[in-house]
Formats: C-alpha cells, structure tokens, sequence
C-alpha cells in the first residue's frame, strides 16, 4: 500500500516515513520550506505548495501515478505566535491546504486520511486540579493556529458525511527526542531545544514564572517521544481501515507530565552542562498543566508510549550537533 505523506520531509514527518519505507511504500509531498530532501533518504518526493491553487490537480496527479490508497497529512504551518501576528495567512496556509487535500483524495477516490491535529484545539480547558485532558473537553482553541486546526477537524467531519471520507485526527502534546541523531528536530520552537540552544551558545534558558498551583511552581506539559509519535501514525493508519472505528480524534501523549524544572534538571544530566535558569515573570496565557488523557488511544488503537522524559532529552541531545552543528561551549 503506497501512502501519501505530506510535510514527511520535516521533523515527524521523516519520522513517520522511515517507518512506513521499512514497512512498505511511501510517497512525500512537501514545499521544502521548513523540511529537506536529505532527510527521507530515497523516498519519492513530489515539491508541491498545498496552499496554491494549483495544488489540487498536482496531488490528484500524485495521488494516480503512484496508487496511493491513504494519506497523512502533517504538513501546515504550526507557530503560535506568528499566527497571531499572520492569522489570514495561516487560514490561507491550513485550511486552504485541507481544502485541496480533501478535493484531490476526493477526485482520486482516496477515501482514508491520517490527520496531525493538535492539543491547541483545546484552548485553555477550565479543569479540576490534576484533571488529565480528555478528548470529550470543548474545543476552545485560542490562537489562530489552534483554531485552523479545529476547522480542518471539521472539514474532515465534513467530507465523511459528503462522500465517505475515512478519517482520524491525532492530537499532538510535546513532541520532542529523535528516533536517530540525523533526524533530529531542526527548529528551535520548545523547551528542549530553546534550552540547548542556550546552553550551547553559553547561556542559561529562562523560566517564566515559578508561582504556579504545582508541585514546584513552574509549568507541568506532556512530553511524548516523536518516534512514538511516528508509531502512533502508522497505527491509526490500520485503524482507518477497521469497520468499527467509534472515535474521530485521539490525544497523543504519554498521560504523566514533567514540570519545566524537571526537564531543565533533565537537560543538566543529560548534556552535562551546569543548568541553573533565571526566573522571570510568568507569560499571558499558559496554564498550570497540561496533561493528556491517552486512554482513548491506548484502549481503541492498541498504542501506548515507550519511551522516557530522559529517553526523550538524551535523543534530543544526541541529534543536536547533527542537525545543529557542534556546540559552541563545553559543558562546565
């Protein structure tokens, strides 16, 4: 079975078509804007821009020459920030893109489709203390990135009903690690790599606020491995195809959070550097903790997490010079 994979030349991306290439075939579209050829090895590659009008004809085209019978589709501009400060373009980047995905599979009668949605659909959910987020919370996305991703749930939603769109969207939480050292992460958006960043560069990362309702006053998240991550896709892949499928979206997390101390003191033992980060006023917006619910994933699709915060923060290092170059500064 020949998958379509868009965005597979970025960070998970090129995780999930490694997989899928030792498992079978795949096929990657993607602009190459934030990706590289490099790292798909001899996977097909088709340059495409999802969001030009063109797009729809070239991924029906791609779609017939090589027999697709799926996709995954994770590329999408994914910044939260820029999408406050760009937030048409970000429509115009991710729900136009969804559009002409879904008309291309449509038109080559590709009926099933892996989505990389994101937790950013939930917002800020207003919950109990030590609640773990499940998928039934009300969606109340407050960025516009969060918001593009909703839609494109809907849209999928949508085409189900139109002409029997076989779909599942995956909720991602932190994704961090490498799977192997050439394909770690290349941007530096999260806590892991702005930390390594730091370090590297003989600084220390800064942690903004320690007065939260936790255990030692800083953020807790979930952090979830990316090659468990790419594992999760290929999994939902067969769920697409079961005849019971009773859930649209699924959390992808690992159900235990670490606190931005925690990782910090994680990085310390891992790289070696001497972590001790100022504390600065707490940033608009970020709840206490986020944690996700995963028994829904564990329960219907057979997945569960394997890999550890510090299975996480080791890969993350061992990728680091890689795709970083060496670092600037010895550890001390």
């Amino acid at each position: 079975m020949t998958i379509l994979v868009t965005g597979g030349a970025g960070y998970i991306g090129a995780h999930v078509v490694r997989l899928l290439r030792a498992r079978g075939d795949a096929v990657v579209v993607d602009d190459l804007s934030t990706g590289s050829a490099e790292r798909i090895a001899d996977a097909p590659l088709v340059e495409i821009d999802l969001a030009a009008e063109e797009a729809t004809a070239q991924l029906t085209a791609v779609m017939h020459e090589y027999g697709v019978e799926a996709v995954i589709h994770i590329a999408a501009k994914k910044q939260v920030g820029e999408s406050a400060e760009r937030p048409a373009w970000y429509y115009d980047q991710n729900v136009g893109a969804m559009a002409h995905l879904l008309m291309a599979m449509e038109s080559a009668g590709v009926d099933k489709l892996m989505f990389s949605s994101s937790a950013a659909t939930y917002g800020l959910p207003d919950l109990p203390a030590d609640t773990l987020l499940p998928e039934t919370v009300e969606c109340k996305p407050i960025s516009p990135y969060g918001k593009t991703k909703l839609i494109c749930e809907w849209m999928c939603q949508d085409a189900e009903a139109a002409w029997g769109l076989r779909w599942a969207g995956l909720r991602y939480f932190n994704v961090a690690g490498s799977g192997w050292p050439e394909l770690g992460d290349p941007a530096v958006l999260n806590l892991i790599p702005i930390a390594l960043r730091a370090l590297t560069n003989g600084e220390q990362p800064t942690v903004f606020g320690d007065d939260y309702d936790t255990p030692d006053g800083t953020c807790i998240r979930d952090y979830v491995h990316v090659l468990d991550l790419a594992q999760a896709h290929l999994d939902t892949l067969n769920y697409l195809s079961r005849g019971d499928r009773p859930h649209e979206v699924f959390n992808v997390g690992t159900g235990v959070g670490a606190s931005v101390s925690e990782v910090l003191e994680q990085i310390g033992v891992s790289t070696g550097y001497v972590v001790d980060p100022p504390v600065v006023a707490r940033r608009a917006g970020d709840p206490a903790k986020l944690v996700a619910d995963v028994q829904r994933i564990q329960q219907t699709l057979g997945w569960s997490p394997t890999q550890t915060l510090a299975e996480m923060v080791d890969s993350a290092w061992a990728g680091w010079a890689p795709i970083h170059g060496e670092p600037a500064v010895a550890p001390s």
